[in-house]
């Protein structure tokens, strides 16, 4: 699993991992039924808290990516969120759109950009 966390960024750690982990997914590098590594094996390549990773793998539990078992890991169980409506992601869309908008960016760019990142979503590697 190809995760990275970056201390610039200004999302918590255990966000960034949990958008990680879900990228990979909806890019198709962790497949149903594929097993993650544990949080203890997460935290030490990443150089984070124990807490950090099992917070995200609990989110990523919540959220119906994941199903974790105590002693035999976390496993991925699926490619769709739970209990989120197409309304509630488009709010979140129109959000990301109406920064985007208010940062000077014109139509044109911002459909390039959305463009951009689903090529970057859809590639393998860097999930970023």
């Amino acid at each position: 699993m190809f995760l990275t966390v970056d201390a610039n960024d200004n999302r918590p750690l255990y966000q960034q991992v949990v958008d990680g982990v879900k990228a990979l997914i909806a890019r198709g590098d962790l497949r149903e039924g594929m097993t993650l590594p544990s949080v203890r094996q997460v935290a030490g390549d990443l150089g984070v808290n124990l807490n950090t990773i099992a917070v995200a793998y609990r989110q990523l539990q919540d959220e119906g990516f994941l199903t974790v078992r105590h002693g035999a890991g976390a496993v991925v169980s699926s490619r769709r969120a739970r209990g989120v409506e197409e309304v509630e992601l488009l709010k979140r869309l129109r959000t990301a759109l109406t920064e985007l908008i208010l940062a000077g960016r014109s139509d044109r760019e911002i459909a390039a950009a959305v463009r951009q990142q689903l090529e970057v979503l859809r590639q393998k590697g860097d999930p970023r």
